[in-house]
Formats: C-alpha cells, structure tokens, sequence
C-alpha cells in the first residue's frame, strides 16, 4: 500500500493514476484490512486531490464485485439501479416518491444506500418509516422485485466492509472515491443505471465508468443535492449513455410540460428533527395517495418519467410522464405502497438470515 500511496500523492504534477491491476490490489488491501488505518487515510486523501481517473473507479468496482454476489433478477423485468448516496438536508425526498410511481407503472427500481444517523432526512430511515423493508435478504428481495417491482438494498447488509470505509468521512470530514464506488456497484447488475452527484467532473466520469462497465444505459444527473433528481426549479445537466454513445443533456420542467417553480417548492418546512423522518413520510403517503397538487406533485411526476424512461417502459421522459400520472390518479401508487408495506410486516414477523455475503 505504500507503493500505492506514493504513487498517487505526489502532488498535482508528480502523482501518476494506478494501473488497472494496481487499483484492483489497492482495493483488496483496503477491503480485507491489510491496510493500517493510517494508510487508508492517506490512499483516500491523496486519491481525492490526485483526482480518481475512470479505469481506477472501474478497477475498484469489479474488485468489489469480486466479493459480493448480484442477486437472482429476472432479466424480464425493467431494473433501474438507483443509488441514493447523497445527503437530503433541505429537499424534499422526492426520488423515493418518484421510484414508487415508477414502479408501479412498470418500472423495476433498485435502491441501494446507507443509512447515517446524522442526515436529517435520511432515505432509509423515511422508506423505514413508510413500513417498507429496508433490511430483506437476497432471496426475499428478489421476490419483492418480481411481484412488487421495487426493493431497497442496504449496503452494510450487503458490503459490510466497503460500508466501514465509506462512513470514513466522519473522520476526514469530506466525500472520498469509495462513495462513487457504491454508487457503481449496482447490486442487481442491472442494464440500466440513474445516479445523482454534487460535482461536474462526475458526470464524464461516472458515465464513462458505466460504459467499461457494461452498463447498457446511465444517466448520471448534477442533481438536487446530489440526488439523482431533476430539479423543478431550474434545467438539470446531465450525461446519457446509450447505444454506447454518450450525450450531454439539458431538461427543465417546460420540456416536461410543467412551468418551472421556485426553489422553495422544493424544500421542507423546518420541524422538530426529531419528527422529521415521519413527516417526510406522510408527506410520500399523500403524494402517493394523489391528495398533494400543484408544483411539488409535478416534481414528483417528472422523476417518475425519467426512471420509466431510464427503465425502457417509455420512450422519452416526456413520454413517461402520462403513465406516472396514470399511476397516480389510478390508485395503483396508493397500492404498491399499501402491498410494501405488508411485505414489511411479513417480514419483520419471521426470522431472517443475515443478507451479508461479504
């Protein structure tokens, strides 16, 4: 690892990128703690002034491959992956709300995440407080998927170790290449991914790192709060690879047929945090019970047709938005939701083997 480290942290103009078999040994010392923590620290600091090149980010992804297993998904069905890595703070959790319209108008989405107790709006613990699972084993998720088109996977479940090293940052106090790691790491190994991110660079990168992947279709979004969510405020940049081109994206709401509203139409009235959590749920209820109108409805309706778009079932994220639209006013949202939340119930009543395979 020392070899690594120096290889990589010798400032702006001496550091050099790892080669492809380099990043896969880097990353098995990392993941099977061979590594002191000092040396861990440091790979991770010196790769993120270095800045991660896209052969590394995909040499650490099929290393971590290496050591987890993609669960058993029905190719029939339309996976979208959908990592959630970002932090809510201030907005609204409308990617949970929009991947359950999603998948209830045909669309399969696969959440993954990490729960972190000092995010106010944190995703696990809304979709947790909706009574959806947030802790199935492979098995019962994959079943979840083939009847209910939706799961969540939870990566200290499922990774254990590489969700030690990302909750790192509370230690070195930024984001770190692990966090585009899990973003990558698409446990269904689904042809199609839709991931949000806080800085430009990561749209080329994540893009191009879907490609050496073998990812069939990725959108990668400079989202709200680095959520993979178009904004109901402004136009939203992104990259689209598909067919194996990728193309630089520009979508506002009008494209969408809806007058853009004000960034406060996105945000959430201040609260006790302590009840924050539930009201962000009650809030997804109402929405997926078609009893909320106006702009934030419509923000929830664009997010829905850009993952059915995203999924295959339409054509265009203009065109998904009659079927989400659809979904709603159908009840079938309402019912999904209603049908999650028994399988939750089930699930919690009857023992369960631990998910971790790492």
């Amino acid at each position: 690892m020392d070899k690594f480290i120096a290889k990589i942290g010798k400032g702006q103009r001496g550091a050099k990128d790892l080669t492809w078999e380099e990043a896969r040994q880097a990353f098995r010392l990392l993941i099977e703690g061979q590594a002191s923590p000092v040396q861990i620290g440091a790979f991770l600091m010196a790769m993120r002034i270095k800045l991660e090149a896209v052969p590394e980010l995909a040499a650490f992804t099929i290393t971590a491959r290496d050591y987890i297993p993609a669960f058993p998904v029905s190719p029939a069905l339309n996976v979208v992956d959908l990592p959630i890595y970002g932090e809510k703070h201030r907005t609204h959790q409308a990617c949970l709300a929009a991947a359950l319209v999603a998948a209830s108008a045909g669309a399969t989405i696969v959440i993954h995440s990490l729960e972190s107790p000092v995010v106010p709006l944190d995703a696990p613990r809304v979709l947790a407080s909706l009574g959806i699972p947030t802790d199935a084993p492979l098995l019962q998720l994959a079943s979840m998927l083939e009847d209910l088109h939706f799961g969540y996977v939870d990566l200290a479940l499922y990774f254990p170790p590489l969700a030690r090293l990302i909750e790192l940052r509370r230690e070195l106090g930024v984001q770190h290449c692990l966090y585009q790691v899990a973003q990558l790491l698409n446990p269904s190994r689904a042809r199609s991914q839709v991931l949000g991110i806080t800085h430009p660079p990561y749209l080329e990168k994540l893009t191009e790192a879907g490609r050496m992947l073998g990812v069939t279709r990725v959108l990668v979004l400079l989202g709200v709060e680095g959520y993979p969510e178009l904004s109901l405020s402004t136009e939203t940049f992104m990259r689209e690879l598909r067919d194996g081109r990728i193309s630089p994206v520009k979508l506002a709401p009008k494209d969408l047929g809806f007058s853009p509203g004000p960034y406060h139409d996105m945000t959430v009235t201040a609260h006790d945090s302590s009840t924050l959590v539930e009201r962000e749920a009650e809030w997804i209820r109402q929405l997926l019970h078609n009893r909320l109108r106006g702009p934030q409805r419509n923000w929830v309706v664009m997010n829905a047709g850009l993952l059915l778009y995203a999924s295959g079932v339409a054509s265009s994220v203009a065109a998904g938005i009659p079927l989400a639209q659809r979904s709603l006013e159908s009840g079938a949202a309402a019912h999904t939701l209603s049908r999650l939340r028994a399988w939750g119930s089930a699930l919690s009543r009857t023992p369960q083997p631990h998910m971790v395979h790492a």
